[in-house]
C-alpha cells in the first residue's frame, strides 16, 4: 500500500486536514468505542501532528506531545487507524513512524504513552515498557507505557 506521511505542527495543518484527524478521532474515539468525552483538550495546538493518507483517504494518525503538557516526558497519543484501513499493520507503522518523529524532534528521549490495555502486548513489541498500576480513562482500562532512550 502507498503511504503518504505528513508530519505538521498544528498551524501548518490546513483546514481540511485538521477537519479529517479530528473527525477519525471522533469516529473511533467517540463513535466506536462509546466514549462521551471532550476530544478537543487545548493540546493539539501544542503538538506535532502525524497523519497517514492513502491517495486522498486519512488512515492513521497520531499526535506527539511535547514534555510537560501530558507528562513530563514527550508522548505519542490519540493513536488511531480508519476502520476501513484495519489490519493491515498502519497502527505499527504509524507508531514506527511516530518514534522516529520522536527522536528527529526532541533527541535520544524517553517517550511515554497511555496505553489502552488490550493494546498492550503491540506496544511493547515497539519497545514500551509498563508503569505504574491500570486507571480507568472514560471507561475503558489504561496503563502508562515508557519508552526508554
Amino acid at each position: 500500500m502507498q503511504l503518504e506521511s505528513r508530519l505538521k505542527t498544528f498551524s501548518q495543518l490546513t483546514n481540511e486536514e485538521l477537519y479529517e484527524l479530528l473527525q477519525l478521532r471522533s469516529e473511533v474515539f467517540v463513535v466506536e468505542q462509546n466514549c462521551v468525552f471532550l476530544d478537543m483538550d487545548n493540546k493539539d495546538q501544542k503538538c506535532h501532528h502525524l497523519s497517514l493518507y492513502h491517495g486522498e483517504d486519512l488512515v492513521a494518525y497520531c499526535r506527539i506531545v511535547p514534555a510537560g503538557v501530558s507528562y513530563a516526558e514527550v508522548a505519542i497519543g490519540r493513536v488511531v487507524s480508519a476502520p476501513a484501513y484495519r489490519g493491515k499493520g498502519l497502527g505499527r507503522k504509524v507508531m514506527e513512524e511516530a518514534i522516529a518523529a520522536c527522536e528527529s524532534l526532541y533527541g535520544p528521549v524517553p517517550v511515554r504513552l497511555g496505553a489502552q490495555t488490550y493494546a498492550l502486548e503491540f506496544y511493547a513489541s515497539l519497545g514500551f515498557v509498563a508503569e505504574g498500576e491500570t486507571y480507568d480513562e472514560d471507561g475503558i482500562e489504561h496503563i502508562e507505557m515508557v519508552r526508554k532512550a
